[in-house]
């Protein structure tokens, strides 16, 4: 009776209508999405790359790389090969303050956070950076960042060829280049652009001085059986010693050049630098490269650690010497360190084991300052050629004018010698020496 009674309702009838059509668009819909996602598992393939990965850093150089191309040559951009469609940019402003008070700004424009396109060898792929701006790295404070890349499943060879190329682009801006590395919370992190190699006979030293170093680095590379087998830590330290301007930074970086090694700054002065990061770094310093701490004096007077606006580090003396050679501490790793007032050390700190070569780089040597000199001059001056003979008479001129004025007590930097080089002419050269001349700070 109730079937008839509805049944003949028009009202009814609209309405069941209705209601089996939306049941009936419902259930396609949740099959048109599951279709969907299961076509997308069976047809796409999606990489991720996290911003802890060194492939992050090697792929969005990539696609700078490729995208600036493209930018430069337009008929480039359809190329069957690469193309790359981005219109959200990121810059990467890295910043260097030295401590004469110039500093220099690099600006590195990368793909921002959104989602691009790009053509690699016949295959689209699309590439999504994602920042997690609610949650950051604990140690660092970076925030957690991504990249996704989606493209068929038939193509996904070719991530490992484009990661691979971006790989060897990387290396080859390295390629006879030194690459200079500064902390980032606990990571170690290329700051700004690799450089140049500095020759080794470049920065002169006293006679012998460098030949010694350099000897000494080489037989400890070459020496890892000899430290296993005795059970030795693999490791070396060196303290560097002297007035300003002496050289003991530019050696370290023109003998990282001559050993293939790169170069780690790490600065003790650092906020948040605390004992367990410090560890942490000189146990994961990257692979053939030194660590280097200058003014170590500085970092640790009376063993607070203190900057020039009075605040105090969390490093302590103790932290930093169970990281050179406690039991936490790493090994295959060489330390530099550089001081212009050695008294001020700790004897704790420079003791066999920790400092296993101790080197003075003073001021300038008479003889040392003649083969500055002859570095700098052979072969022109300005415009016009100098004979040799007469090259070496100028030569042996500084050389007993410095001589001279050494036994006064009257000293001069390698550095202010250098200064002078490269502004003067030889014989602007050996007059202007005496200038420089100053009295020796005991």
């Amino acid at each position: 009776m109730l079937i008839s009674l509805f049944g003949d309702n028009p009202y009814f009838q609209a309405g069941f209508g209705l209601m089996g059509l939306g049941v009936g668009l419902s259930a396609l819909r949740q099959a048109l999405i599951i279709s969907s996602v299961a076509l997308r598992r069976r047809m796409l393939v999606s990489l991720e790359i996290n911003n802890k990965d060194p492939a992050y850093d090697w792929f969005l150089t990539w696609m700078a790389q490729r995208n600036s191309e493209a930018a430069a040559q337009p008929k480039r951009i359809w190329s069957p090969e690469s193309w790359i469609r981005s219109h959200q940019i990121s810059v990467q402003t890295l910043h260097e303050q030295r401590k004469n008070g110039s500093s220099s700004v690099l600006f590195k424009l990368v793909a921002g956070p959104g989602v691009h396109y790009l053509r690699y060898r016949k295959a689209w792929m699309q590439v999504k950076r994602e920042r997690e701006t609610r949650s950051q790295q604990l140690m660092s404070g970076i925030p957690w960042e991504t990249v996704t890349l989606t493209t068929l499943s038939r193509d996904r060879d070719k991530f490992r060829e484009l990661l691979s190329e971006a790989r060897d682009m990387a290396l080859r801006a390295q390629e006879g280049k030194l690459v200079i590395h500064t902390a980032w919370g606990i990571e170690w992190r290329p700051f700004g652009q690799p450089r140049r190699k500095r020759p080794l006979q470049s920065v002169v030293l006293a006679q012998g001085v460098a030949e010694r170093i350099e000897e000494d680095a080489k037989a400890f590379l070459q020496r890892r059986k000899w430290y296993e087998d005795r059970g030795i830590p693999y490791r070396r330290g060196y303290l560097f010693h002297g007035p300003p301007g002496s050289g003991k930074s530019s050696f370290i970086q023109a003998l990282a050049g001559a050993l293939s090694y790169d170069i780690c700054l790490l600065n003790l002065s650092e906020r948040g630098l605390a004992d367990d990061k410090l560890i942490h770094l000189l146990s994961n310093a990257p692979e053939r490269s030194f660590v280097l701490i200058e003014d170590v004096d500085a970092a640790f007077n009376k063993r607070v650690q203190t900057t020039a606006d009075g605040y105090q580090s969390s490093v302590t003396f103790s932290g930093f010497l169970n990281a050179l050679d406690g039991v936490a501490s790493g090994e295959e790793r060489i330390i530099f360190m550089t001081t212009n007032h050695p008294e001020r050390l700790d004897p704790a700190l420079i003791r066999p084991g920790r400092v296993d070569l101790a080197v003075l780089l003073d001021d300038a040597a008479p003889e040392q300052a003649r083969r500055l000199f002859m570095q700098f001059y052979r072969g022109a001056d300005g415009h016009e050629h100098i004979g040799e003979e007469q090259l070496e008479s100028m030569g042996r001129e500084i050389q007993e004018t410095v001589e001279h004025d050494m036994k006064l007590g009257l000293r001069t930097s390698m550095a202010a010698l250098q200064g002078l080089f490269i502004r003067s002419t030889a014989a602007e050269a050996v007059k202007g020496v005496k200038t420089l001349i100053v009295p020796h700070a005991s």
